[in-house]
């Protein structure tokens, strides 16, 4: 199981998170691509970080939302989805050829992540989108006690899935995320997380926010970036999943 964060997330002259203390911790680094967060000179030093520590680099598209951090439901026609979406993607892929790598997978963020999650239209136009840049690229998607649906649309296009878990946000009982609108979305107790990261490696489930069951098959573990406690979390969810 590998561990993701998403990172390159401030621009100008507001700063979000800690890359520098995350980045040699992760396996994978979901890298803001300009829309709800980051900006070229950010994109360029955390592509420069994620190459010094081999870390694999993967973009993460979302909403044109700087003011809402990309957390906020926007509704496109699916043309301009696409166009936002290979927009972004090309401006990573450019940066990334300029330090002689690539883009290896894609992470929609935030409202378009949930949105997909939740209306399989979105999420075909997402893979439609990926497939017209280049089919060869993962789609990393949430986790799901019933992956199928998503499995069946992007087995369409040709594109494999990577499933993540979250490390640090409860869930409903249908296997979805709490909506960060409420109260206890994310656990802040570091204590808490680690235990249910590790009832998952050993067991292959999480519980829900109600103490259901989840049972998950799970390719990486997520650990958000602007977590306050994100970098304690990865340091020791590197050692759980050592």
């Amino acid at each position: 199981m590998k561990l993701n964060c998403d990172l390159g997330e401030s621009f100008g002259l507001w700063q979000k998170g800690d890359d520098q203390a995350i980045m040699p911790y992760i396996d994978l680094a979901n890298i803001a691509c300009g829309f709800h967060a980051s900006d070229p000179l950010t994109m360029l030093k955390t592509v420069k970080l994620a190459l010094k520590h081999e870390v694999t680099i993967g973009a993460h598209p979302g909403y044109p939302d700087l003011l809402g951090f990309g957390r906020r439901s926007m509704l496109y026609p699916a043309d301009e989805l696409t166009a936002i979406i290979h927009y972004q993607l090309g401006a990573l892929q450019a940066i990334c050829h300029s330090e002689k790598t690539r883009v290896s997978y894609v992470k929609p963020h935030g409202a378009l992540y949930n949105d997909m999650m939740k209306n399989l239209a979105i999420f075909t136009c997402v893979c439609q989108a990926i497939k017209k840049i280049d089919p060869n690229l993962p789609l990393m998607i949430q986790a799901l006690p019933d992956p199928a649906p998503y499995q069946k649309i992007a087995g369409e296009y040709g594109l494999s899935l990577w499933f993540e878990a979250f490390a640090d946000r409860h869930y409903q009982d249908n296997g979805l995320l709490v909506s960060r609108s409420e109260s206890n979305a994310v656990i802040h107790d570091s204590k808490q997380v680690i235990e249910r990261c590790r009832h998952l490696k050993q067991h292959g489930q999480l519980l829900s926010i109600n103490g259901k069951a989840l049972a998950l098959q799970v390719d990486t573990l997520c650990v958000h970036g602007d977590n306050p406690a994100a970098v304690e979390l990865v340091c020791q969810l590197s050692e759980l999943l050592a």
